[in-house]
C-alpha cells in the first residue's frame, strides 16, 4: 500500500482575505499572501494560504466558472470542521470572545476527560477547540 501523508485542507471563501485574517487574528495562523499567476484557474486573484498547528490550509476565492453554494447548516455530512487542541478550552474561549469570535457551542464537557467548544468563522467554517483532561 502507498504511504499517504497529510498535505492540506482547502477552504473556499467569499472573501479569502477576511478568512485569512480571521485565522491570523484568532489563532495566530502564519498567513502567506500572493497572486495566482497567468494560466491558473484564478489568474490575477489573491492567492492565500496559512499554517495552523503546522498544517497547511489553502483559501480559494469564488470559483470563476461554477456557482458556489452557501455553507450548509451545521452539523452536516462531509468535512465538518477543523479541530485544534488547546491546554484550557475555557481560557481559550474567553480570549477568543475578547477578540470578537462567535462562540457557536460550549464550552462543554462531552465525556469524562474531554472538554470542547466550537467557534464559527467566515463562510460558516467551524473550528473545534479540544482539551483532553
Amino acid at each position: 500500500m502507498r504511504d499517504y501523508h497529510f498535505d492540506h485542507v482547502h477552504l473556499r471563501s467569499s472573501d479569502p482575505e477576511a478568512t485569512a485574517g480571521f485565522f491570523e487574528t484568532m489563532f495566530g495562523a502564519e498567513v502567506t499572501r500572493g497572486v495566482y499567476p497567468p494560466g491558473t484557474l484564478y489568474p490575477g486573484q489573491k492567492r492565500i494560504s496559512f499554517l495552523l498547528g503546522k498544517q497547511k490550509i489553502l483559501v480559494a476565492p469564488t470559483h470563476p466558472d461554477d456557482p458556489t453554494a452557501p455553507a450548509p447548516r451545521f452539523p452536516y455530512y462531509g468535512v465538518e470542521h477543523i479541530g485544534l487542541t488547546v491546554d484550557d478550552v475555557d481560557a481559550a474561549v474567553a480570549e477568543l470572545r475578547g477578540k470578537g469570535a462567535e462562540i457557536a457551542i460550549g464550552p462543554l464537557t462531552r465525556n469524562p476527560g474531554l472538554r470542547l467548544a466550537f467557534i464559527r468563522g467566515p463562510d460558516g467554517v467551524m473550528v473545534e477547540l479540544v482539551q483532553q483532561r
